[in-house]
């Protein structure tokens, strides 16, 4: 079994390394990644197409990837908000890794891209352990998926650099609690920032388009407190040689919150201790007591 973890942290050792050169990468031409994370059906392709026509509308620089298992359907959908936009087909592959972006990104990517979006795969399991080279990690739950969700998906929702939450024009009809869903969102990912959103009734895009405009410019964001415990976890049991085994999904590497790059454990980086920071302040921002 030791073999199976070692493989495992191989190949998210790899991914990191990818991660990092790609971020490196888009720093240096003066562009910010931002990962958005959902389960399918979340409404994430709608809200983003809105984030990139009023982006476009402002004269605001972006470009999106959207990332399915099979069709074109989303990037011609995206398309129709004015930005370039490219479909990526993992042909049955659960989530992006970094290099599977970067060579999408190489040759494509307008040279002034401001703001850079990945749709990536709908899933809240796989995608959670791999760092894209995101600047902003974007974790969104509808209010049709329960308040339990953060609970079910502690991963994902834990290394959230912001959560959304879509479709609140009908939270009403399905009887949302937001004030449960704020909680268990707390339980996992301590101080990250939530925004309520509706992609029909625009309510919460604009304020989530100046965020990730501020941290496109360089503004912090938050630091989760479950990526640096992942980091330790990893220090831990590296070089065991006991055959006990841990979830793939559960020991992901992630990068750190302020965009700079949490360092790999087996990639030859040095371990940062980092408390956990306060929020980047929203405009809008909900955070039920």
């Amino acid at each position: 079994m030791c073999r199976v973890v070692d493989l495992r942290q191989a190949v998210l050792a790899k991914n990191d390394a990818g991660a990092a050169e790609l971020r490196e990468h888009l720093a240096a031409r003066g562009t910010a990644e931002v990962n958005m994370l959902s389960s399918p059906g979340s409404g994430k392709t709608a809200l983003l197409e809105l984030l990139l026509a009023r982006a476009v509308a402002r004269g605001v620089a972006v470009a999106a990837v959207t990332a399915d298992l099979a069709t074109e359907n989303d990037a011609r959908r995206l398309a129709r908000a004015g930005a370039p936009v490219k479909q990526v087909l993992t042909d049955g592959l659960c989530h992006l890794e970094a290099g599977m972006l970067r060579e999408r990104l190489d040759g494509w990517l307008p040279r002034d891209t401001r703001v850079l979006f990945v749709e990536n795969v709908g899933n809240l399991v796989c995608p959670a352990s791999y760092d894209l080279g995101e600047s902003l990690r974007i974790v969104l739950g509808s209010v049709t998926e329960g308040e339990d969700k953060p609970l079910k998906y502690p991963t994902a929702f834990g290394l959230a650099h912001l959560v959304v939450i879509t479709k609140t024009d009908i939270a009403e009809a399905v009887e949302f609690d937001a004030a449960t869903f704020h909680r268990n969102v707390r339980q996992v990912n301590p101080g990250v920032p939530v925004l309520e959103t509706s992609a029909r009734t625009g309510a919460g895009v604009d304020e989530l388009l100046a965020l990730i405009l501020r941290v496109a410019d360089g503004a912090p964001v938050h630091r989760p407190v479950l990526a640096h415990q992942h980091e330790r976890y990893l220090h831990h049991h590296h070089g065991d040689e006991d055959g006990h085994t841990h979830n793939e999904h559960e020991n992901g590497h992630v990068h750190d919150g302020d965009g700079r790059g949490h360092e790999a454990a087996h990639g030859g980086r040095p371990s940062h201790e980092h408390p956990a920071a306060a929020s980047l302040p929203v405009a809008g921002a909900a955070d039920t007591p």
